[in-house]
């Protein structure tokens, strides 16, 4: 009897939701590690992890290609944990539901995690099906991606073998990207003081939200709102015409999401209640307008906050030198590419802002194709920092990703590209991160491309995935493997 033909799409989509059953935040990738490494060991498989928690799984070839160089399939374990205001989920523990909404796939209410499971149900998918004529395969998962590449990091060079990897991390089929963007984090502090408040002012608290965030590599040159900088924005406004004091302030979850929502509690005068909800209003009107276009949804509610654990604010200087620091930050597309049309080349995200032990705290996250221009809006951002009176903290962030137009792997895939689907492949350098110039910086000479499934708005509650990409990276993935004899 003949066997029944494996519906591949459906098998991968399988093995994605029982990769997205297991709960695996930045940093947090212990029980999928322990998932992966069971799942190895039933099948057989030569697994191991390093000190920092990466995983790499040994596949032997299958026949006649027993002999042959290994070929790492890459991708990342962690995902980028965000959901919508109204959603109960907990990424510590709940399984990512998820929604069939014709031919595209997304989560309820939270970010569906493709970004990168994935690439951990398609590496999964292609050690195991029998029909595969395919090289032995390193498949190697890493921790702590979405946070700054820390797993990619920490590798070492006798961790694998292989000298031809495909990554498995772009979002877009029918491209394949050969270069990024290197990137840095800053971590500002501002010292604040603080005071008690008169018994004569109102707490309020005021809310950024309803805003479509976004990845900030993806869609940083998009123009979307970035939630901490109306935030700021609206409460300055205010503070033109009602002093205030702020007593709390918070916005963003990631180095890499565009912040949706963020949020400030402050006093003011009792008498200027109604002038500074009528303000807040007016800043709804205005930021609608301004954002009609990218984030429809915007709102910005100004109400009564009857929550304080005290009455203890920051000193009108203190919530003066807060706002002038968030107003003065940078944030956006910073330079395009003069080398490659359409490439943003540097930019930074105001990634997330919040009180500490009574001080400001703020990340920034800088994104560039060239390091030199990396340092050059990282010195900007310090500056800014320097200037405001806060101290700063750079880290050493990661390399960009320099192109290879000579790639026999690149070579090789365009060939099967045109030959699968009668047309050109695109090729492309993209400004997010991938783990790719790391892995060519720790093992100098590997022939690298990245690919993947066609995904939408990944780092947000609105990421979505088209289920019929996924048969086409398949099919040529299969195709690239049976030539790497």
């Amino acid at each position: 009897m003949a066997k029944k033909k494996i519906d591949n799409t459906e098998h991968i989509l399988d093995l994605f939701e029982q990769v997205s059953a297991i709960p695996r935040p930045s940093k947090h990738e212990e029980r999928i590690c322990e998932w992966l490494m069971e799942w190895a060991s039933k099948q057989g498989f030569t697994a191991r992890q390093d000190e920092i928690g990466n995983i790499l799984i040994e596949v032997p070839g299958t026949k006649g290609y027993e002999d042959s160089s290994p070929v790492i399939l890459q991708g990342h374990l962690d995902m980028v944990c965000e959901k919508n205001p109204e959603s109960t989920h907990d990424f510590s523990k709940d399984p990512i539901r998820f929604v069939r909404d014709g031919d595209w796939l997304h989560a309820d209410g939270t970010s569906l995690g493709a970004d990168n499971g994935l690439a951990i149900a398609m590496a999964m998918a292609a050690a195991t099906d029998p029909t595969l004529k395919r090289p032995p395969l390193e498949l190697l998962f890493t921790v702590d991606e979405e946070t700054g590449l820390s797993g990619a990091q920490g590798l070492k060079a006798d961790f694998f073998k292989g000298r031809t990897m495909i990554n498995l991390d772009s979002e877009d089929e029918g491209r394949f990207t050969v270069g990024c963007a290197g990137g840095r984090e800053t971590e500002i502090s501002l010292p604040l003081s603080w005071n008690e408040v008169p018994a004569d002012w109102q707490a309020l608290s005021l809310k950024a939200d309803g805003m479509v965030g976004g990845h900030s590599g993806v869609n940083i040159h998009e123009g979307r709102a970035n939630a901490i900088r109306i935030l700021a924005r609206t409460l300055f406004m205010i503070s033109e015409h009602a002093p205030i004091c702020i007593a709390g302030i918070r916005g963003g979850t990631a180095h890499n999401a565009i912040p949706r929502a963020a949020m400030a509690v402050f006093y003011v005068e009792t008498s200027k209640v109604y002038e500074v909800r009528k303000l807040a209003d007016e800043a709804h009107h205005i930021f609608r307008d301004e954002f009609k276009t990218t984030d429809p949804n915007l709102t910005i509610l100004c109400d009564p906050f009857e929550d304080a654990p005290d009455r203890r604010a920051m000193t009108q200087g203190s919530s003066n030198r807060l706002l002038d620091l968030l107003i003065a930050m940078p944030h956006g597309v910073a330079a395009m590419s003069t080398a490659v049309q359409g490439l943003v080349e540097t930019s930074n995200n105001q990634a997330m802002v919040q009180i500490e032990e009574g001080k400001l705290s703020i990340t920034s996250s800088q994104r560039s194709s060239v390091m030199t221009r990396l340092d050059g809006i990282t010195r900007k951002v310090e500056a800014v920092a320097r200037l405001a009176g806060a101290t700063f903290k750079t880290n050493v962030g990661y390399p960009a990703w320099q192109p290879d137009m000579s790639s026999p792997l690149l070579a090789e895939a365009k060939t099967l590209y045109k030959k699968l689907f009668k047309q050109e492949a695109h090729i492309e350098l993209i400004h997010a991160g991938l783990e790719c110039g790391l892995i060519g910086a720790i093992k100098p000479g590997m022939d690298m491309i990245s690919m993947g499934a066609t995904m939408r708005d990944p780092h947000s509650p609105s990421e979505r995935l088209f289920v019929p990409s996924i048969a086409k990276i398949w099919d040529l993935m299969v195709e690239i493997l049976k030539i790497l004899k």
